[in-house]
């Protein structure tokens, strides 16, 4: 069915889904302005990847709801750590346990793709069941939601996203697990970084879950991995030191993916 998918009427049902929460809150306007900017990632990654203007549309609607849980998951705990409530499963609750999703769109043929797009853009790794439509839109949300992480780490304060200030932050040093699991070109587990320099380190290393040629392109043309590394005054020698070892591998690994001809 073409044209099922109303964005100007998804946005106006996610503006007053807002009104219940307080926008002005730093860690609230993260996320809705997160939010908008996904949607625009969505769509450029989809134009490129060739999708039609309904695909288009899908795509773009999967970026404003994909972190529709993070509003709940911040008025319960304050914080978007996942390990005390993963925002996804919050997303998935508002959307099809509360039934939202039919304010957003009302016919259901598109149901199963976003459930398992917004279930798998919050997993560490892509469910390797999935196939067809339900595993391109979640590969292209993962991706979308990365690239405007990047752009969200260079904007906000750093005690918002990370709970430590600059100065600490940069006196810090990068653990072994952290330094080694990036040389390997491998994503970060939550659960093993130990500084919160680990955590800066991971969200960089997030370029090694793309999935898409268009996306590593996005990354380049935006020189997101540079500006990132940049963005610390680290103080410690080792630190410094690693820091040029990661910058030198990660920046290796983009040169190889934007010149490769695959895309998927």
């Amino acid at each position: 069915m073409k044209n099922s998918i109303d964005l100007t009427h998804a946005k106006k049902q996610f503006e007053n889904y807002l009104s219940d929460y307080d926008i002005e809150d730093p860690k609230i306007h993260l996320k809705v302005t997160h939010t908008y900017r996904v949607m625009e990632v969505c769509r450029t990654l989809a134009t490129a990847l060739s999708f039609d203007e309904e695909g288009i549309n899908l795509a773009t609607l999967i970026g404003l709801l994909h972190d529709i849980g993070r509003f709940e998951q911040l008025r319960l705990t304050n914080s978007f750590d996942d390990s005390i409530i993963p925002h996804a499963k919050c997303s998935l609750d508002v959307l099809f346990t509360q039934g939202y999703i039919h304010k957003f769109v009302e016919n259901p043929m598109y149901d199963d793709i976003i459930y398992e797009s917004i279930k798998n853009h919050g997993l560490f790794q892509i469910d390797s069941s999935l196939e067809g439509d339900c595993l391109l839109y979640a590969k292209l949300i993962r991706d979308a939601d990365k690239l405007d992480n990047f752009h969200t780490k260079l904007i906000e304060e750093i005690d918002t996203m990370l709970d430590v200030d600059m100065d600490n932050l940069a006196k810090e040093t990068i653990s072994d697990y952290a330094y080694e699991t990036f040389l390997a070109h491998k994503p970060l587990e939550n659960s093993k970084r130990k500084t919160h320099l680990d955590m800066w380190l991971s969200y960089i290393a997030y370029i090694y879950d793309l999935n898409f040629q268009a996306s590593f392109c996005y990354t380049k043309e935006h020189d997101y991995a540079n500006r990132l590394f940049a963005r610390i005054p680290y103080k410690h020698p080792d630190t410094i030191s690693k820091i040029k070892t990661l910058q030198n591998c990660m920046n290796s690994f983009i040169l190889l993916k934007t010149e490769n001809t695959k895309t998927d």
